[in-house]
């Protein structure tokens, strides 16, 4: 089973940054997508941004040019760099790891942003 443990969310103003970190442990195969995907109050989990162990990336429109995912294969870790925060942007963060079929979560961390 593999597991995923998430940091770095908070509050933060607007414009500001925050970095999120996710470490993944367990069975992992070399070939897996890793990503961050957020849920807002009263709204639907939706895709922030994905990677590939090939590093190919994924951005909702959203945050394309603001966002930067990365990954380390090495240490099995995804980070994701949020800048010129938004309030709109404000949600629970979840890590998503999946491979050979299987799909994990992370257990969210919150995002505040304030106008």
């Amino acid at each position: 089973q593999v597991q995923l443990v998430e940091s770095g969310g908070g509050l933060v103003q607007g414009g500001g940054s925050l970095t999120l970190s996710c470490a993944a442990s367990g069975p992992i195969f070399s070939r897996n997508v890793m990503g961050w995907y957020r849920q807002a109050l009263g709204k639907q989990r939706e895709l922030v941004a994905t990677i590939t162990s090939g590093s190919s990336t994924n951005y909702a429109d959203s945050v394309k040019g603001r966002f930067t995912i990365s990954r380390d294969n090495a240490k099995n870790t995804v980070h994701l760099q949020m800048n010129s925060l938004k309030p709109e942007d404000t949600a629970i963060y979840y890590c998503n790891f999946m491979q050979m079929g299987q799909l994990y979560w992370g257990q969210g961390t919150q995002v505040t942003v304030s106008s």
